[in-house]
């Protein structure tokens, strides 16, 4: 059976997270544009040419205690959010008006980019333990969907939660 267009980016943002050499959570991400076409991918790792944290000897975060959701700002690595962005604007990509498929919940560094690049949808699969990120979406016009499996794609999932300036 032919997948829907969520089924079929969300798998793709899947196939994505598993280049993550992250430590703790592998996270993909895909940004398409209004005629479905795929404009960038990002998954979560350190910056291009930085050592991978087993090299390292192990996370950073883990050896301190750090939280997930807490003190992102405490590692080598970029959320995968972050990586689709910015390859896009190595690239010279218009992100303005697309969608952007994500393993994950953004968290609300990540939702701050989301609102200034101009994505306007954002379709994820798990939640991120971050609640400010769903305020700066829902201020900055952006439209949350939880996809919970292709019968979501038709409105029939139980689990989908459409978020459009309601929290």
């Amino acid at each position: 059976m032919r997948p829907g267009w969520d089924e079929y980016f969300m798998g793709i943002a899947e196939v994505v997270a598993s280049r993550s050499v992250c430590l703790r959570h592998r996270i993909g991400a895909v940004i398409v544009n209004e005629d479905k076409q795929i404009l960038s991918t990002g998954y979560n790792g350190p910056p291009r040419g930085l050592i991978h944290c087993p090299e390292r000897g192990g996370c950073i975060r883990a050896r301190n205690g750090v939280a997930s959701g807490t003190r992102q700002e405490y590692c080598f690595g970029l959320h995968a959010e972050q990586n689709a962005i910015v390859q896009a604007a190595r690239e010279g990509i218009r992100l303005l008006g697309s969608t952007l498929y994500c393993t994950y919940k953004p968290c609300s560094l990540c939702a701050r980019m989301i609102v200034n690049a101009g994505i306007r949808e954002v379709h994820f699969m798990a939640d991120y333990p971050d609640d400010l990120a769903q305020t700066i979406l829902t201020e900055g016009g952006v439209t949350c969907v939880k996809w919970d499996g292709p019968a979501s794609e038709t409105g029939s999932a139980a689990m989908e939660v459409r978020i459009d300036g309601q929290i």
